[in-house]
């Protein structure tokens, strides 16, 4: 199998953390690719011109990382990161989804904030922060649930608040104390988890 990815994508990211967790790197090829000076390269495998994409054996191509994610905790049996059924999966995958919201909307933001000052739309800048907080204070409220042993959960989520420490580092905090988090628990718990060798061999890299 074959992986394009990139260095500084929160969705590579996300996928790779599953590929180390998993033990699958020796059947997986990493290729890096840039999506935004390879994208003929990257249409050709994928439509929507986005990263990661999974090439598989069989030469069917996977791409969204929920989708790639998904199908790798399918491959290795005694290392599910995806509870099969009960409420776990739900609540796991509902982690899941409200990580990637969070990467969305701070992805959105950042490529914003490249525009020229004078092209940039301060009402989506705006928005786009709004909805940062509200998911930040949504995960606080919650953070307790990640506790115990690790699923695609803390990895959504280790992603997701990776990505701001890289690109948002301010968001984290409130405005009038740089020193005073927004989500004081919520980042305990991710300055403990990015320690672990899974995430410290996953960190972006510009």
């Amino acid at each position: 199998m074959k992986l394009y990815y990139s260095n500084t994508s929160p969705y590579s990211r996300k996928v790779r953390l599953v590929i180390a967790i998993k033990g699958l790197e020796k059947q997986i090829d990493r290729l890096l690719i840039n999506p935004f000076e390879d994208k003929e390269t990257l249409r050709a495998i994928n439509p929507l011109g986005k990263i990661p994409v999974l090439l598989l054996k069989n030469n069917e191509i996977l791409f969204d990382s929920p989708v790639i994610c998904h199908y790798l905790d399918t491959l290795c049996e005694d290392k599910r990161l995806i509870p099969e059924k009960g409420w776990q999966k739900w609540m796991v995958l509902r982690w899941e989804a409200l990580a990637d919201g969070l990467v969305d909307a701070a992805y959105n933001l950042v490529m914003e904030r490249r525009r020229p000052t004078s092209e940039q739309s301060m009402t989506a800048i705006s928005q786009w922060a709004e909805e940062i907080q509200q998911v930040l204070h949504e995960m606080e409220l919650k953070y307790h649930e990640l506790d115990g042993n690790i699923t695609l959960a803390h990895l959504a989520v280790g992603t997701a608040i990776g990505y701001l420490d890289f690109r948002l580092p301010d968001l984290l905090y409130t405005s009038s104390c740089p020193q005073i988090a927004t989500s004081p628990n919520l980042l305990s718990w991710y300055e403990a988890f990015k320690s672990q060798p899974f995430m410290q061999l996953t960190k972006p890299i510009n």
